[in-house]
């Protein structure tokens, strides 16, 4: 997974935020309604405090880290602004990963426009030719099981990324999809049966070869 990018101190800066002051002792909402009350550094501390889980969401949402670090940017400038319109009808972090769900998928829709296929990333020009292979082998997986998930109706993808990858329970997920969690059930329910009718061939290669000869034969 792309390292994550130092939350607290690049995202906070972009939002105007300061540095972020350490506060162990002050709660999630008591940070927010700090941030609220007009304290510089509570935003940012909320931030640095939560800087892995959420990037990891903005990143296993679009799976590029480019996409991803501008995804999130944009998800906390909005908490940034909208911190006041927290309701406390969920966790803090609920509502920020709410937040950045959304942003995720709206960035998603708008590179359906202008797809790219990023370039695989190495450590080294050292790597042997049969490590070289293996990465390749492993990032062209990638890139086809994200251009699955890409595919997929944006509820569906969203509903799958936090209960199957980001591993949340049904109920939870419902909260940060802001549904009903049989709603969220059913989502991933068709999403993983389109999931797996397009990507069965990675199971089973010949299936893809039988149907390119069959094709072939059919003299279109």
């Amino acid at each position: 997974m792309a390292k994550a990018p130092r939350l607290g101190y690049s995202f906070g800066r972009a939002a105007g935020l300061g540095s972020p002051v350490m506060s162990a002792t002050q709660s999630d909402e008591e940070l927010l309604a700090a941030h609220v009350a007009g304290d510089p550094h509570a935003f940012a501390e909320l931030v640095f405090r939560h800087r892995d889980r959420l990037w990891a969401v903005a990143l296993r949402t679009i799976g590029d880290s480019n996409e991803a670090e501008d995804a999130l940017q944009d998800a906390l400038i909005s908490a940034f602004r909208r911190a006041d319109q927290f309701r406390g009808d969920a966790a803090v972090t609920t509502w920020l990963h709410r937040i950045v769900v959304n942003a995720c998928l709206d960035r998603i829709r708008r590179l359906k426009s202008r797809p790219t296929v990023p370039m695989p990333d190495y450590e080294s020009a050292d790597n042997g030719i049969p490590e070289a292979q293996d990465l390749l082998d492993q990032r062209e997986t990638e890139l086809i099981v994200a251009q699955a998930l890409a595919e997929l109706p944006n509820d569906q993808r969203a509903a799958i990324m936090l209960v199957d990858i980001e591993g949340y329970p049904i109920d939870e997920a419902a909260k940060l999809l802001d549904c009903p969690p049989g709603t969220v059930k059913s989502r991933c329910s068709r999403g993983r049966s389109k999931l797996a009718k397009r990507l069965e061939y990675l199971r089973n290669p010949n299936i893809d070869d039988s149907v390119q000869r069959h094709d072939g034969g059919q003299g279109e």
